[in-house]
């Protein structure tokens, strides 16, 4: 499923999604063995029953439901005739919704009963887990703690390093990610990613990486050709870490390393394919030629680019 792959930025739509499938079990169960009511109206209609008329308020709280999840459902019991209002906002369940639950009994009792029996995960794992992650949430405000790691990270220094033995396997890593996402690896790639230093080190080139709280986020390469003439490659962030500047870091120090080296003639091959990429090299001053790249390395490669310091 793909909200497997998402981890945590899917949770929320997951639990709405596990949420909806239960809704609807219970809900078939209620037709079924004949109960006009419905799962979402229960949480209120219980409370009601067991202490008496309350305050919309009153019930936000004890269900820690918000009023945009309350007030609509209780506006929509009182015209079901389960819920009445009375005096200063108090709502009471009426004898209607007391005479629908008593009939329910039955229900709840399979229901706990099967839910024990059959599923034991949502009976020991689900629900432990639901109430500790309600827990955590009344003790700190998940947005709260977001945004203030949101600034921590919008303000860590991104620093760009030059190779070492240690960051091979990151080089490797970084640049697999992208071209098994888009791509496949071809046999150029294999070769260089397996033996970085004598591929590119050993030729003149350079391998950089962007490090950022400790970890390695990015990297980028300068394939020497021979007689000054410098291939931009390997270009890879992260897809986790983007968006804090690392690709933009790593392309000003490869420039400036190219100028170090007194190269002549420096260029990419890339991919139409790559519409954020191409934007950046574009902004950094390269500038797309006619065709594709004669002896192109890469079977990829639809998109040759020249380097053009004055732009």
């Amino acid at each position: 499923m793909h909200f497997d792959s998402l981890a945590e930025l899917a949770l929320a739509s997951r639990l709405h999604a596990l949420s909806e499938q239960l809704y609807q079990s219970i809900d078939d169960v209620f037709q079924a063995t004949g109960s006009t009511l419905q799962s979402r109206w229960i949480p209120i209609l219980r409370f009601l029953r067991d202490h008496g008329p309350a305050s919309s308020t009153d019930i936000c709280l004890a269900l820690g439901l918000p009023h945009t999840t309350v007030n609509p459902l209780a506006s929509l019991l009182v015209r079901e005739g389960l819920v009445e209002r009375r005096g200063t906002g108090t709502l009471a369940a009426t004898a209607t919704a007391r005479h629908a639950l008593r009939q329910l009994e039955p229900t709840w009792l399979a229901i706990r009963r099967t839910v024990n029996r059959d599923y034991p995960g949502i009976a020991r794992l689900l629900l432990g887990a639901l109430a500790g992650t309600e827990d955590a949430l009344r003790r700190q405000s998940l947005s709260d703690a977001i945004l203030r790691e949101h600034g921590a990270l919008m303000s860590a220094e991104v620093e760009i390093v030059a190779y070492e033995p240690a960051y091979a396997g990151d080089f490797r890593r970084l640049n697999l990610a992208w071209l098994e996402r888009y791509f496949v690896v071809e046999a150029v790639d294999d070769a260089l990613l397996s033996d970085p230093e004598g591929m590119v080190l050993a030729q003149g080139g350079v391998i950089l990486f962007a490090r950022c709280e400790g970890a390695v986020i990015g990297t980028c390469a300068l394939l020497h050709e021979g007689e000054g003439v410098f291939e931009l490659s390997k270009m890879a962030v992260d897809e986790a870490w983007q968006g804090l500047g690392a690709g933009r870091k790593l392309m000003d120090a490869a420039l400036e390393a190219y100028r170090r080296l007194c190269g002549r003639e420096l260029f990419l091959e890339s991919s139409s394919l790559l519409k954020k990429a191409l934007g950046m090299y574009e902004r950094a001053g390269f500038v797309m030629q006619p065709g594709v790249r004669e002896g192109s390395h890469y079977a990829r490669a639809d998109v040759y680019m020249v380097y053009d310091p004055r732009r």
